[in-house]
């Protein structure tokens, strides 16, 4: 057992609050919907990144590459100044939604390097230009371009130039859970001598200024000692931290070089209003900017601090500065054992990650699952947000604006999130996604079940979940609907602990499984309007892929019969069904449970297969594809042939059954023999439940192997949906065929687009119409792995279609599987497809190796676009990287 699983153990057994500490900032606070007080529910407005310097957060804090405790309530992070920038840089900078030609989009180069499940050690850089950072210059930029032109990015202006810039690496090794190294090194990677202030600030959230007698914490000046200052953070319920600050060559006057204010809103500066304090938030902004003596408190204390050193770097330097968090006063040197521990942690994450991927034998390899396990666990989130307290304001303050409480989300006044959660993005996305959480989990769970398997257990849980049993997606509109995948991830995830333990936690299993039935009845009641179990559900997490917008009412009226919808709720149906027989090895009761999600999977898959005419089935015969059905007004239904991931998604609802699982449920199998007997015409058009497979097992799919045969015909050919990199989300064929819909005089239009979406659907920031995006395509890797357990080696497809080259199914998923990894390895001209034409990244012996894990990839090249850093589902390839290295080594 290695030191960090050691830590997993203390930690699961509660001996040790090892993950006490974390990288729980936020990217971003500022722009998000819980800082939103405005009547219209403009968040990218009321407040902006020019309002985030000098105005106090109501929910959460946001850093540049920090931590803070587990319930935020004092925070750790840098602030940098290269001398010539208009602000400190105190938190990364991008433009809103409003701003950017493609919706928000963060502009800045960093990168989350290393991690430890319980962060015993992390490591993370941030590039800084030794130029002024031009903000002004990306929103006009990128304002006056059009959706068709691509995103105006920061290398793009220039400002890294001849390497005039700051590497800025950030370092944490915990000595016990209460103790924290922090190692910050600078490197000047250009050619001439540059000065850079680093300001290393400690701070505590606003808890006080939203109710009355709230006790308000302090940070003071404790001691200055040979060699450190020491600076003492007292909290009500935290208790007394001490930052020890080890002195500089700089620091000819200790005293000078700390810096005190309040964490409190300048309301003079933003508002015109007098402040309650001359010492607010803004204050070493002021001080060293604007050489503003007066800003910060000379009495030594405040509820924020900084200490300030000026690092003056010849060409090529590297300067250290070393700073130590801790609960316990120390009497000694805190810096005495510094190198010796930290060296300590970062061998001890080493042995922790060789002993998790053991198969995985490739440097390029391992550096991107290293770097996918972090940037998961880098974008881990304290997320407190009570919505009923946001809807009616804070005793202390103004009411919100009239018609705040009448917005956004109110109808999830329950809702009291206060927790550590997995972030999507913590710049880009700083809430948590339902769905996307649900993939977050599958990697996670590599590493550190415990915390996979509360991710999943909170959104079900009654101050979460909606008390009609809907899930909530995600902080701009709780009540959207993302795809039920929740069952499938918990199962995922299930499994993956029992493989690594020997033993499943079925206390785990049992409890979310009885709080989805509530949510597998609100898709029921809610998403089939005609009981005919064909399901709608809107968008479904994919944004612009249909003709239409499927979350807002349809120009044609009527509603959508969906593909993707249906089959989600056929896959929810085999997942509770499969969950529900590994809980009836145990508990009898769940046997009848499972026969029930068995006729429902077959009644849905009828009705995905025949509805009732020909021209009412989603199931195309002409061209061997699944597609949406438009329900029109006078009942008349027209089929929206538009060739893309809502017709694969089909193949995600399918489930094998082993023949001694069977066995152990005599009642479960004569149920189904005795639905085939009295109900065949049911599953004319299914794949068989019936007829034994490989190694006597039965199937239960939507799609029938002959149905799959065509379906694979059109996935697996690289001028339709198949890629250098994986699975398109639309097929190339609408490139030379679009798909256009005429009423009303107006054209609807799908073309085929690889890159950036070309419409404004969900803030167009995301693009379903070309793209290869991860969550899905490991679906689809997943369930032709399931479909050749059933049908075995003899079933063969041609692969890629007309290549002359057949495969079995599994060799067809080990093939998607490397061309998603090869997303992000160096190809034989030793360029990362993830980079496309970005010349740093492919080259630069200071770039290339750094990784970013983007929200999708183009559809012909492989190179990442949209959010930068959400290595939350893309981070499953780390899971890809461990099973394809394990099959590859046999």
């Amino acid at each position: 057992m290695t030191a960090e699983h050691q830590r997993l153990r203390d930690t699961h057994c509660h001996s040790v609050p090892w993950k006490k500490w974390g990288p729980y900032l936020s990217d971003r606070q500022w722009g998000t919907v819980r800082e939103d007080y405005s009547a219209t529910g403009e968040a990218w407005d009321y407040f902006s990144h020019e309002q985030s310097h000098a105005r106090a957060y109501r929910w959460g804090e946001d850093g540049l590459l920090g931590i803070s405790d587990e319930k935020q309530r004092l925070c750790f992070s840098l602030a940098l100044w290269n001398g010539n920038d208009p602000v400190l840089k105190e938190r990364l900078f991008g433009l809103t939604g409003n701003q950017g030609n493609h919706g928000e989009d963060v502009k800045e180069y960093y990168f989350y390097l290393d991690s430890t499940p319980t962060h015993s050690y992390l490591k993370a850089l941030y590039k800084y230009p030794q130029a002024e950072y031009p903000y002004g210059w990306l929103v006009a930029e990128n304002q006056q371009r059009g959706r068709h032109a691509p995103e105006f990015e920061l290398l793009d202006t220039g400002v890294f130039a001849g390497d005039r810039y700051f590497d800025v690496f950030v370092e944490y090794a915990k000595a016990s859970s209460d103790d924290i190294l922090i190692q910050i090194s600078v490197v000047n990677r250009g050619p001439e001598t540059k000065t850079l202030h680093v300001l290393p600030h400690l701070w505590f959230r606003n808890t006080w200024s939203w109710d009355e007698n709230s006790e308000q914490p302090k940070i003071k000046v404790a001691a200055h000692h040979f060699g450190y200052s020491t600076l003492a953070a007292q909290h009500p319920e935290l208790g007394i931290y001490w930052l020890h600050c080890q002195s500089h060559e700089n620091w000819t006057k200790p005293s000078d070089r700390l810096l005190f204010t309040e964490n409190e809103t300048n309301y003079l500066k933003l508002f015109g209003v007098e402040n309650s304090t001359p010492y607010t938030k803004d204050a070493f902004h002021r001080y060293l900017l604007e050489n503003d003596a007066t800003a910060v408190n000379p009495n030594g204390w405040g509820t924020k601090a900084a200490a300030h050193y000026t690092l003056n770097m010849a060409a090529g330097a590297t300067q250290t500065i070393r700073l130590r968090l801790s609960s316990a006063e120390s009497q000694a040197d805190p810096f005495a054992d510094f190198e010796g521990l930290m060296q300590t942690r970062i061998q001890e994450a080493d042995a922790f990650y060789d002993k998790i991927a053991p198969f995985c034998k490739f440097s390029d390899s391992r550096n991107v699952q290293r770097q996918a396990f972090a940037g998961l666990l880098w974008s881990k989130q304290y997320y407190r947000f009570n919505v009923k307290r946001w809807l009616e304001g804070d005793p202390t303050m103004p009411e919100p604006a009239a018609g705040h409480q009448f917005g956004r989300n109110r109808q999830w006044p329950h809702l009291d999130a206060d927790d550590i959660i997995s972030m999507p993005d913590k710049w880009e996305y700083p809430w948590f996604a339902a769905w996307d959480l649900a993939f977050h989990c599958i990697p996670l769970a590599v590493i550190d079940p415990d915390f996979a398997k509360h991710q999943l257990d909170i959104m079900t849980r009654e101050w979460y979940m909606h008390p009609n049993g809907q899930i909530p997606a995600y902080e701009w509109a709780f009540g959207d609907v993302n795809p039920p995948v929740h069952a499938w991830a918990t199962w995922r995830v299930y499994k993956i602990e029992q493989k690594q333990k020997g033993t499943g936690d079925r206390a785990f299993l049992e409890r979310v499984f009885q709080k989805l039935l509530l949510n597998f009845t609100w898709w029921v009641n809610r998403k089939d309007v005609e009981g005919s179990n064909v399901f709608e559900g809107g968008f479904l997490g994919l944004d612009n892929i249909g003709v239409f917008d499927r979350s807002a009412p349809l120009p044609t009226g009527g509603y959508i019969e969906q593909s993707d919808g249906t089959s989600w709720m056929a896959m929810y149906c085999l997942n509770m069904l499969t969950i529900a027989l590994e809980l009836a090895r145990e508990n009898p009761v769940y046997e009848d449970m499972a026969t029930k999600f068995f006729e429902h999977f077959i009644y849905i898959a009828d009705a995905m297969n025949h509805i009732g005419s020909d021209k009412t089935e989603l199931w195309d015969e002409e061209d061997g594809f699944f597609y949406d059905v438009l329900h029109l007004p006078n009942s008349d239904r027209l089929k929206l042939k538009v060739r893309s991931m809502v017709g694969l998604i089909p193949l995600f609802a399918v489930e094998t059954l082993e023949p001694d699982l069977l066995e152990k449920f005599p009642g479960f199998k004569e149920r189904l023999e005795w639905f085939e007997t009295h109900y065949s015409e049911l599953s004319h058009n299914v794949a068989s439940f019936i007829e034994e497979g490989v190694g006597k097992r039965r199937l239960l799919a939507i799609v029938h192997p002959d149905k799959l045969q065509r379906i694979l015909t059109k996935m697996l050919d690289e001028s339709e949906f198949l890629a250098p990199n994986g699975i398109r989300a639309l097929s190339r064929y609408h490139l030379d065929h679009p798909y256009t819909f005429y009423t009303d005089g107006t054209e609807h239009r799908v073309d085929y687009e690889p890159a950036e979406s070309s419409t404004g659907l969900f803030g167009g920031n995301s693009n379903w119409r070309g793209p290869i995006w991860f969550p899905v395509n490991y679906l689809l890797v997943e369930s032709l792995q399931k479909f050749h357990h059933y049908l075995g080696d003899s079933y063969q497809v041609e692969c890629p279609a007309r290549s002359g080259t057949y495969k079995s199914l599994w060799e067809v998923a080990l093939d998607l599987e490397d061309r998603m990894i090869r997303i992000f390895l160096k190809d034989g001209a030793g360029k990362r497809p993830v980079f496309g034409g970005t010349e740093p990244f492919q080259r630069d012996v200071h770039w290339k190796d750094y990784l970013l894990f983007h929200e999708y990839f183009h559809g012909d090249n492989g190179a990442g676009i949209g959010a930068s850093h959400q290595t939350g589902w893309t981070g499953l390839v780390a899971k890809l990287i461990q099973q394809y290295s394990q099959y590859a080594s046999r």
